[in-house]
C-alpha cells in the first residue's frame, strides 16, 4: 500500500475516508486494512502539506514535501489574524516548536497540547497558537480508530523520524520531480497551483533537474514538463467510469481545472466554501456527482450519458456500496447539504 501511495504522490485526506476511496479507485483488489496499517506503522503519513491541507503520503517523502513547504505552512497561519491577535510574534512561534514535538513523543490531541501552551504562556485568544503551530510543526496525524483511521477529534504525533536534507531548494526540486511523476505533463502554474509555493522558486526547481526533466507543447502554445522517459497514453486509450472521491488529487492537482473539469461544471462540484464533492468521471471528465443513499448510490449527472456510461457507473457504484458497506455506508452523509442547489439532467439510484 505505501508504493501505491507513492506513485499517486499526494492523496488528498481532508475527509477521512477520502484516501480510502482514492485508493479503491486506483488499486485493483484494494484491501482496506493495508492502508489501516500503513497508517498504524508511519509507512503512510497524514499531515498538512501541498495546498496547506490534509494529504496522505509516503513516509519516505514526508520530510521533503514538509521542508519544501515548510515556508508556505508558516505564512498561512503566522500572519493570519487568528494567529496574530494572540499577540505572539513569528520568532515566538518558531520557539515553541521543539518543546512541542518533544511532547508530540506520543499521540497527544488537540486539548493537550492547547493545555501545555496555556502552561507555558497563560491564556490566549482563541483559537490560540495551537491553530497555526500543528500546521507547519513537523507533526503528523496519528490514527484514532474509526472506519477510515482518524476519527473527528484528532490526535497529533512527531514526524518520523526521517533524515531530510536541510536545503529546502534541493527539497523542492524532489517535491517538483515528484509531482511530474504523478500528474505530469504540467505547466509551471499547474505545479503552482498543486503546491500553492511560489512561481520563481518553482522555475528554479525546474531548471536544477536539469535533464531528469524534459518539454512538451501544450494547448495554446504552453509549455509542459514531464520526467524524461514517463510513458503517455495514447489518445485513444479509454477512460471507463468512476467514482472519485471527495477532493481527489486529480481534480485538484492543475490550474488548468478544465483537464478534468469542463468549465460549466467546476462552480458546481467545487463549492465557494472549497469542499470539493464526489464527482462522476466519464471519458475522463467530470459529468456530475454521487453520494450514498439508503436506496443505493444515487448518481447525478449534469449532462445526458449514453446507456453504455450508465451501465459502466452501474458497475462501479456495484463494487463502490459493496467496499463502503463494510466501513461507512453513509460516507460523507454531511455533505448531503450540497445537492439541494444542483442542477442535474439526469438522476439515478445505482446497485439498488
Amino acid at each position: 500500500m505505501p508504493e501505491a501511495v507513492r506513485r499517486i504522490v499526494a492523496v488528498q485526506a481532508q475527509e477521512a475516508a477520502s484516501p480510502y476511496v482514492a485508493l479503491w479507485n486506483r488499486v485493483a483488489a484494494f484491501d482496506p486494512a493495508d492502508l489501516d496499517a500503513a497508517f498504524r506503522n508511519q509507512s503512510v503519513v497524514k499531515a498538512s502539506l501541498v495546498r496547506i491541507t490534509l494529504h496522505a503520503v509516503h513516509a519516505a517523502d514526508h520530510p521533503a514535501f514538509h521542508e519544501a513547504m515548510v515556508s508556505t505552512l508558516r505564512a498561512a497561519r503566522l500572519f493570519d489574524r487568528r494567529f496574530t491577535s494572540t499577540g505572539l510574534t513569528t520568532a515566538d512561534a518558531d520557539a515553541l516548536v521543539p518543546d512541542l514535538v518533544e511532547f508530540a513523543s506520543r499521540p497527544r490531541t488537540n486539548a493537550e497540547f492547547e493545555a501545555r501552551l496555556r502552561a507555558r504562556l497563560g491564556d490566549l485568544p482563541k483559537p490560540g497558537p495551537w491553530w497555526a503551530l500543528r500546521t507547519f510543526a513537523p507533526i503528523v496525524h496519528a490514527p484514532t480508530g474509526g472506519p477510515w483511521s482518524f476519527g473527528p477529534r484528532p490526535s497529533y504525533v512527531a514526524a518520523p523520524a526521517t533524515p531530510g536534507t536541510a536545503d529546502p531548494g534541493v527539497s523542492l526540486a524532489r517535491l517538483v520531480r515528484r509531482y511530474l511523476e504523478g500528474f505530469g505533463p504540467a505547466s509551471v502554474r499547474d505545479i503552482a497551483q498543486f503546491s500553492l509555493i511560489r512561481v520563481p522558486p518553482i522555475r528554479e526547481a525546474l531548471a536544477s533537474l536539469g535533464g531528469d526533466v524534459i518539454e512538451r507543447t501544450g494547448p495554446q502554445g504552453t509549455t509542459l514538463y514531464d520526467v524524461a522517459g514517463a510513458p503517455l497514453p495514447a489518445e485513444d486509450a479509454s477512460a471507463p467510469p468512476r467514482l472519485m472521491a471527495m477532493w481527489d488529487s486529480v481534480l485538484l492537482a492543475y490550474a488548468d481545472r478544465s483537464r478534468i473539469i469542463p468549465p460549466d461544471y467546476r462552480r458546481l462540484v467545487i463549492r465557494q466554501n472549497g469542499d470539493v464533492l464526489p464527482t462522476l468521471l466519464v471519458d475522463g471528465f467530470v459529468a456530475g456527482v454521487w453520494r450514498p443513499t439508503p436506496g443505493g448510490i444515487e448518481a447525478s449527472a449534469f449532462h445526458a450519458l449514453s446507456a453504455a456510461d450508465w451501465r459502466g457507473l452501474e458497475d462501479e457504484a456495484r463494487a463502490l456500496r459493496a467496499f463502503l458497506a463494510e466501513r461507512d455506508p453513509t460516507v460523507y452523509r454531511r455533505y448531503g447539504h450540497w445537492w439541494t442547489t444542483l442542477p442535474a439532467a439526469e438522476v439515478r439510484v445505482l446497485a439498488g
